[in-house]
Order: structure tokens, then sequence, then C-alpha cells
């Protein structure tokens, strides 16, 4: 099973981003998917199976609920990558269906709660402001910053900085700050260029970080700590306590959901 397809609450993590892409605005979904994720493709086309059943049943609410989730035709694309050569590569597969313009990356393994306006929208109106590439951006401890991006950074307002360099999982002695990247990613389309060169990087892998650092040569980047709660849904203690954190904030099940936690709670 993709873990883009394990479910928070009762969402797939997939989802839940698509969700946070489309309030900010975004209009057309590229997915880069691999061997065995067609479960993903599927996801975001008619059931007509699902349909049938469910009007046969008068669940008209549910129905209208799946009609009202399902993305527009040609909204979609869907690319693949061949060979899990790292994020870079899986960028540069999307080249042909992104074209020459600025375009958002989301990773779906990491989910942002926010109360407000969700992280890319947030994103959206600094790039608004000050144009180029936008990074969001989250504090980790110091001994744990070998497993991110992580940047350096000139003199900000506590939210938003002006990126001046960045490297791909540095030791703690060598990192420049405790700042990572999210996953989240507002980026011009000369990065495709960039990856094209195919040069790999930590892990033996085509780092999207080691293309940035190139492209910050040339192009202004900002980072903002967006407002809200990360959630990496790659390790097994952030998924489980997104769970929580969005199982408590449903209307339908948190009374329930939070009587629950407390009898398991010693």
């Amino acid at each position: 099973m993709p873990k883009e397809m394990l479910t928070v609450v009762d969402r797939p993590l997939i989802q839940h981003v698509v969700d946070e892409a489309i309030a900010a605005g975004i209009e057309h979904l590229i997915f880069v998917t691999g061997r065995g994720k067609g479960v993903i493709e599927d996801h975001f086309d008619r059931n007509f199976e699902l349909d049938r059943t469910l009007a046969e049943r008068g669940k008209n609410e549910a129905l209208a609920h799946l009609n009202d989730e399902l993305p527009l035709a040609g909204q979609t694309s869907f690319t693949r990558q061949q060979d899990p050569l790292g994020l870079g590569h899986a960028v540069w597969c999307a080249r042909e269906l992104v074209g020459n313009e600025p375009f958002a990356l989301i990773l779906p393994d990491v989910l942002v709660k926010s109360d407000g306006k969700g992280c890319l929208a947030q994103m959206m109106d600094v790039y608004d402001e000050h144009g180029g590439n936008i990074l969001a951006v989250e504090e980790v401890p110091k001994e744990a910053v070998s497993s991110y991006g992580i940047l350096s950074v000139g003199e900000g307002d506590g939210k938003i900085f002006p990126v001046d360099g960045m490297v791909e999982k540095p030791a703690p002695e060598d990192a420049p700050s405790n700042l990572s990247i999210l996953g989240r990613y507002i980026l011009q389309p000369e990065i495709f260029e960039i990856l094209s060169n195919q040069e790999t990087g930590a892990g033996g892998e085509i780092q999207i970080t080691d293309a940035m650092l190139k492209l910050l040569q040339d192009q202004p980047f900002h980072a903002i700590k967006c407002d809200g709660t990360a959630y990496d849904c790659g390790s097994k203690i952030g998924f489980l306590a997104a769970n929580v954190a969005y199982g408590l904030d449903r209307e339908d099940l948190a009374e329930q959901f939070e009587a629950e936690i407390r009898r398991l709670l010693p």
C-alpha cells in the first residue's frame, strides 16, 4: 500500500495535501507516482460501482460528498518516476507537465494543520510580496538536523527570512541553523534545467536541495515559518500524533475520541 494512501482519521494523506493545494488556489494537480501506486490515480477518479451502491442504498449525502471532492475533468495529471533516484529526480520527471512557469511542490507525508489559512496559502502570500522561490520551514532539535534539508538565513521578522544558503542532511556540528525545509516549496521553472544535469548528492540521490542551492546564485529565496503544526507522517510517532490531532478537531468524533484517549491513559 502506498504510504500516501494511509488515512489520517478517514482521509488519505494525499487527499489532505490536495485539499491544502486547492484551498491555496492551485488549479492543476500533477502527481509523480511509481510502481504499485496506481491506487493513487484511482482515488481521484470516479468509482461507478461505489456511486451506484450509495445511490441504491439512499446514501445521498455521502454520494454528494464524493462528487463534490472529485477533481474536475483535466484538473489532474500523472507521471511516473521509474527509478527511486530522489526527490529532485521526481520533480524533474514532471518538467513537461509543469512547463515554463512557477509551481508549488508539496510532499504528502508531511501534514501541516492550521486553524486559519493553510501553509501553502500562507506561502502564496509571501510569494505575492517577494516573488522568487519560497520555502516553508520549521525548527527542529539540533541533534536531528542530519535528517533534513537545513537552511542558512539572514535577518528576518521572526516569521519570514531571506535564505542565503542550504545543505542537505548536515552533521549537527556543520549545520548553519536548525531551520528545516518542511515539505512545501514554491519554485521557479529554471530549477528543471539544473536538475537535468542529474547530479547526485547525499545518499547517492538527486537532491532538490542541491539544485535549489545552485538556483540561489541567480534567484532570491525566502523562508516562512507557517502558522500551524507539522506532522511528519513518514514516522510512526508523527503519523499517530496526526491522527490524534485531526481526530480531536472533528466535531463528530472529538467528544467520544477524547473520552477513549482518557480511558487508555494511566
